[in-house]
C-alpha cells in the first residue's frame, strides 16, 4: 500500500492533526501516518529557530540536531508516477478491519477478501473493494470505524471476535456488520458471528460495561510496529474520527533577534548553510546562492568579507553561542525585546515600530509596540490520546506523551508561518495596586477554588500551575480584545492568536499581551492588524471591547457564575461574552473572568479598568 498515493495534506495539518501515530479518514479508507524512522529526511527542509531548538532538546534530549519542515510536492501538477510526484509521508491502512458495505463481512484488509483499487491521478479514489462479494461484485469495503485506545498513546484494532464471543474463543467464524433500526445509534449496531450465531449490540462496548467486555490494553503503536512489553491503563472504545484519538504536544517561539548586531544573527539563523563552509570563496558561492533563492532574507546586502570574517568567529566560540540559546524561559527574552526602549527595526522576522498609546488608557497601559512582520516557529515533540496535554509547567500534569519515532528523534517536524501583532504592555505599578485590591483577592481565592476542583477531579496536585489573577486579567483582556479585532481587521477570529506575558515576580515582572496573526502564505501580513493598532484606532477598540463585555447576553447566570462550585476554570465568562476559538487561545478558554476587567451585575470593584464607559473621549 505504501507504493499508492491516497491523498493530500497541509504540511500543517502534519502538526496539529494528522502528526506520527494520527489517523488520517480520507474518503474511502483510513490511514496511520508512520514514525519519523519511515520518512524520507532528504525531503524534509529544516528550518532554523536556536531558542526553540534548545526548548526541545530539554524535553527529548540532546540528540535532537534538527527542526525539519515535512515533506511536500514542489511542483504542483507532477506525475503521481514520477519521483516527485511521490515525495510525501508513508502511510499505512488502519484499522486493520474493513467492513463489505452490502454484505456486512468483517475481516482484515490483508486477509486475501479485500482488494485494493488504486487510483494514481485520483488519489483520494483509491479504495477497497470485497471482489467477491455475494450481493455484487466489487462492493466497496469501508474502514470499521470502531479501535482501543488508552491514557499511555496506544492504539489498536477493536477486538471484535473477543467482544463477540464475550471473551477467548476457539471459534473463528465469518464476522458481520449490521443494523438492527433506522437510527445509527450504537444500540442499533450489532456483530454476528456467522458459525455460532453468537450476536452483541456494540453499546456494550461503551461505559461502565466495556471494563467488562474488552479485554486489556495489549501496548500497541501502531505507527512503529511495535507493542510495549506491559501496559497498566484500561483501554476504551474511540470512534474512528474523534477528536481524543490524536492531541498533539507543541512548542513556540517567535523568532526575535538575540545577538548584538543582523549578520550574527542571520549567521545563527542560518548556520545550517554555513556550518560546513571552509574557505572564502565557498562563502562568496553560498551568499550568490541565498541570495537568489530567498532562503536566508537579508545575506546578500553583505559583504563577503564580512560574513566570512563572521561565521569563523561563530564557529571559534561555538560554545558561548550555546550557552545564549539554551535559557530555560521561552518568553523571557521575548518580553526584554518587545520591551527594550529602542526595539529592532529593521531585522528580517521582526520589523516594529513604537505607537503613541492611547490617550484614555494611558494611566494603565505603559506602551504599545506595532509589529509588522514577525515568524513563529512551531515544533512538534509528541502526542497523546484520549486525555489532552495540559497547558502546564509541570510534565507530571500531562497524559503520558507518546512518542514519534523508534528510541529517541534525531529531528522533530516543524513549521514556521509569518505575520503581524500588536504588542500591548500594561502599567507594572498600577498592575500590582490593583492586585492588591480587597475584591480582586476576593475574586482570585474564586478562581483558585475552581483551579483546586478542576486538579482534584483529574487526581492532579491541587496546589501547583495556578497562574495568578494577573495572568486571568490579561488573558480575559486578550480575549475581548481579539472578538472586537474580528470584526474591523479583515481576518477572522480563528486566525488571531494571543500570546500573555504574565509574571508578578520581583525580578522580571512582566504583565502585557501580544495579539497576532500568522499565516504560512501572505495571508499572515495583511496589514489590517497593524493599522488596528494605531492610537486613534486601537482606543476606540479597547473603549467597545470593555463596553460589550459590561454586559452579556446570559447574564445574570453568567456574572454569577462562581468556578468553586463546578470545579470549572472561568468565573464571569461564556462563549457569548468572553470565548474564543481554540485556535486562537493558548489556555483553552481557562483562567478568564471579566469582572477582573469591568464592572458587571455581581461585582463592583474588582475592574481593572473601573468603568466600561471610562474612555469616552
Amino acid at each position: 500500500m505504501s507504493t499508492y498515493l491516497v491523498g493530500q495534506v497541509r504540511p500543517s495539518q502534519l502538526l496539529w492533526t494528522y502528526g506520527p501515530g494520527a489517523l488520517v479518514d480520507l474518503p474511502n479508507l483510513s490511514v496511520v501516518t508512520m514514525g519519523l524512522d519511515r520518512w524520507d529526511v532528504t525531503c524534509c527542509p529544516p528550518v532554523d529557530e536556536a531558542r526553540l531548538l534548545a526548548a526541545v532538546r530539554r524535553i527529548l534530549g540532546p540528540q535532537v540536531e534538527r527542526l525539519r519542515i515535512p515533506p511536500f510536492v514542489r511542483e504542483e501538477g507532477a506525475n503521481p508516477m514520477s519521483a516527485e510526484g511521490k515525495i510525501g509521508i508513508p502511510v499505512r491502512p488502519f484499522p486493520r478491519w474493513l467492513r463489505c458495505v452490502k454484505c456486512g463481512l468483517l475481516a482484515e484488509y490483508d486477509s486475501g477478501l479485500f482488494e485494493v483499487k488504486p487510483s494514481p491521478y485520483r488519489p483520494e479514489q483509491t479504495h477497497f473493494a470485497h471482489s467477491n462479494c455475494e450481493k455484487g461484485n466489487n462492493a466497496d469495503a469501508v474502514p470499521a470505524r470502531f479501535l482501543l485506545a488508552c491514557r499511555n498513546g496506544h492504539l489498536d484494532d477493536f477486538p471484535w471476535h473477543w467482544f463477540v464471543h464475550g471473551g477467548p474463543s476457539d471459534c473463528r467464524g465469518t464476522l458481520r456488520f449490521f443494523e438492527s433500526g433506522a437510527s445509527l445509534q450504537t444500540e442499533n449496531l450489532w456483530v454476528k458471528c456467522d458459525s455460532c450465531q453468537d450476536a452483541r449490540s456494540l453499546v456494550h462496548a461503551f461505559g461502565r460495561e466495556a471494563q467488562e467486555n474488552l479485554p486489556a490494553c495489549r501496548g500497541r503503536h501502531p505507527h512503529l510496529d511495535i507493542f510495549d512489553t506491559s501496559c497498566d491503563e484500561s483501554p476504551r472504545t474511540v470512534l474512528l474520527g474523534a477528536t481524543n484519538g490524536w492531541f498533539p504536544v507543541t512548542l513556540s517561539a517567535l523568532a526575535i533577534p538575540i545577538e548584538k548586531n543582523q549578520l550574527s544573527q542571520l549567521i545563527l539563523d542560518g548556520w545550517e548553510y554555513f556550518s560546513d563552509v571552509e574557505s572564502f570563496e565557498e562563502v562568496k558561492v553560498v551568499i550568490k546562492t541565498l541570495a537568489k533563492s530567498g532562503s536566508l532574507p537579508g545575506i546578500g546586502q553583505f559583504d563577503a568579507k564580512e560574513v566570512w570574517r563572521c561565521v569563523q568567529e561563530r564557529r571559534d566560540s561555538k560554545a558561548s553561542h550555546q550557552a545564549v540559546v539554551s535559557e530555560g524561559d521561552i518568553k523571557g527574552p521575548e518580553w526584554e525585546v518587545l520591551t527594550a526602549a529602542a526595539p529592532p527595526t529593521d531585522w528580517p522576522h521582526f520589523m516594529s515600530h513604537m505607537a503613541m498609546t492611547p490617550t484614555a488608557f494611558s494611566d494603565r497601559l505603559a506602551g504599545v509596540l506595532l509589529l509588522e512582520r514577525l515568524r513563529e516557529v512551531n515544533a512538534l515533540i509528541g502526542y497523546t490520546r484520549v486525555e489532552a496535554p495540559e497547558e502546564s509547567d509541570e510534565p507530571e500534569d500531562r497524559p503520558p506523551m507518546a512518542s514519534l519515532c523508534r528510541g529517541r528523534p534525531e529531528w522533530v517536524p516543524a513549521s514556521e508561518v509569518h505575520g503581524e501583532g500588536i504588542f500591548i504592555r500594561f502599567d507594572e505599578d498600577r498592575v500590582r495596586a490593583w492586585e492588591m485590591l480587597t475584591a480582586v483577592v476576593n475574586r482570585s481565592a474564586r478562581l483558585l477554588a475552581g483551579h483546586r476542583g478542576w486538579r482534584s477531579a483529574r487526581k492532579l496536585d491541587p496546589e501547583k500551575s495556578y497562574p495568578g489573577i494577573r495572568y486571568a486579567m490579561l488573558h480575559t483582556f486578550a480575549h475581548l480584545l481579539i472578538r472586537e479585532l474580528a470584526l474591523e481587521c479583515g481576518y477572522n477570529a480563528a486566525s488571531i492568536r494571543e500570546r500573555i506575558y504574565a509574571s508578578s515576580g520581583p525580578d522580571s515582572p512582566m504583565a502585557g499581551v501580544l495579539l497576532y496573526t500568522a499565516a504560512a502564505d501572505s495571508d499572515g501580513t495583511l496589514g489590517g492588524l497593524v493599522e488596528l493598532g494605531k492610537p486613534e484606532n486601537l482606543g476606540r477598540l479597547i473603549r467597545q471591547a470593555l463596553d460589550r463585555a459590561s454586559v452579556c447576553s446570559s447574564d445574570p447566570l453568567c456574572s454569577e457564575h462562581d468556578p468553586g462550585v463546578d470545579r470549572s476554570l472561568h468565573a464571569a465568562s461564556c462563549h457569548a461574552c468572553t470565548f474564543v476559538s481554540e485556535t486562537s487561545c493558548e489556555r483553552g478558554n481557562r483562567y478568564v473572568d471579566r469582572a477582573l476587567l469591568v464592572r458587571t451585575f455581581e461585582c463592583c470593584d474588582a475592574a481593572f479598568f473601573q468603568s466600561a464607559s471610562e474612555g469616552h473621549d
